[in-house]
C-alpha cells in the first residue's frame, strides 16, 4: 500500500465502518444561509470565555458529526473476549435508514435461533439535536398483546448510553459516537500517532456518571480525519479503554475498515468488530 493510499483510509474508512459519512445536505446549506446573521450575532455569545484550542475543538468536534449517510447494510461478527479469557462470538447486522428529517443507525446482535435471542439498538441522528437511542433486549424485546407481538424498546440517553451492546466492550454511546456531542471539546497538540500526523482531540463529560467516561482523547488524522486510536478515561480520571481500527480493505475502488478493536485495559476484556467486507 502506497503512502497516498494509506492517506485516504483515515477518517472515510473508519466511518464507512460503523455507517457514518459525512453530510453534505443542500438543505442544510441553505439553513445555514437563513440563518447566517443569527449566527454571527450569537457567535460572540457560545464562544465567550473559550480559548482558541477549545473553539478549535468545538470546530472540530462538529465537522465529525456532520455525516453524510446513505441507505445500506452491512453484517460482521463481534468477538469477545471477557475478563476471564472465555471467548464469544456474536453476528451482528448493521443497517442505515435514511428519511426526509434524520438517519438512524440500527445494530442487530444475534445470539441463537428464538426471534427474542436478539439485542438490537437503533441510534436517530437528527440535525441539531441529540442522538435519540432505543435498545431493545432479548426476552424484553417483545410482550403479546392477545395474539400481537408488541417491541418494546427502552429509551435511553446521556450517561445511560454508557452500558454494553450486546455484552461487549463496545457502549451504546461508542456506537453513537456520543462523546463528539458534549459540550466540552479541546485541541490538546499535535503528534504523530500510528506512523500519521495527528491532532489531538479532548471531549469532557460534563457530568461524568461513576461507571461512565469521564473524558475521551483521540487521534485524528489530521489529512483525512479519521480517528487513528481514542482512549477514555473513567470518572476517577484513569484510563478505562482503547480503540483503534484496523485491517482496512479496498472495496469498490475505498478503504474500509475490516475491523477495529476496543480495549477494556482494566478488566483485561477484549471485543473485535469484524465486518463482512467483500470486494467485487
Amino acid at each position: 500500500m502506497s503512502v497516498r493510499e494509506k492517506s485516504q483510509i483515515g477518517r472515510a474508512a473508519l466511518l464507512r465502518g460503523l455507517h457514518f459519512w459525512r453530510r453534505g445536505s443542500a438543505a442544510l446549506l441553505l439553513l445555514a444561509g437563513t440563518f447566517l446573521l443569527i449566527a454571527a450575532s450569537t457567535k460572540a455569545e457560545t464562544t465567550n470565555g473559550l480559548s482558541d484550542a477549545e473553539i478549535q475543538g468545538r470546530q472540530l468536534a462538529q465537522q465529525l458529526c456532520e455525516v453524510s449517510v446513505e441507505n445500506s447494510t452491512n453484517t460482521g461478527v463481534l468477538k469477545i473476549r471477557n475478563a476471564k479469557g472465555h471467548r464469544t462470538e456474536v453476528p451482528v447486522k448493521c443497517t442505515i435508514t435514511v428519511t426526509a428529517t434524520n438517519w438512524s443507525s440500527r445494530y442487530e446482535a444475534k445470539f441463537g435461533s428464538n426471534i427474542t435471542d436478539v439485542t438490537t439498538l437503533v441510534v436517530t441522528h437528527c440535525d441539531a439535536e441529540s442522538n435519540r437511542y432505543v435498545l431493545f433486549e432479548n426476552e424484553k424485546t417483545t410482550r403479546v398483546s392477545g395474539s400481537v407481538s408488541i417491541h418494546v424498546g427502552m429509551g435511553l440517553s446521556g450517561n445511560r448510553t454508557m452500558i454494553p451492546f450486546a455484552g461487549s466492550d463496545f457502549w451504546l454511546a461508542d456506537l453513537g459516537l456520543e462523546f463528539f456531542h458534549w459540550p466540552e471539546q479541546k485541541i490538546l497538540k499535535k503528534e504523530i500517532k500510528r506512523s500519521r500526523a495527528c491532532t489531538v482531540l479532548e471531549s469532557k463529560n460534563p457530568n461524568p456518571a461513576t461507571n461512565g467516561y469521564s473524558r475521551v482523547v483521540y487521534w485524528i488524522d489530521t489529512e483525512t480525519h479519521g480517528i487513528v486510536q481514542a482512549q477514555a478515561y473513567d470518572a476517577n480520571g484513569k484510563l478505562l479503554k482503547e480503540f483503534y481500527p484496523k485491517d482496512f480493505k479496498k472495496v469498490k475502488g475505498q478503504w474500509q475498515v475490516g475491523s477495529m478493536d476496543i480495549d477494556n485495559v482494566q478488566t483485561g476484556s477484549r471485543t473485535r468488530l469484524e465486518f463482512d467486507l467483500k470486494a467485487p
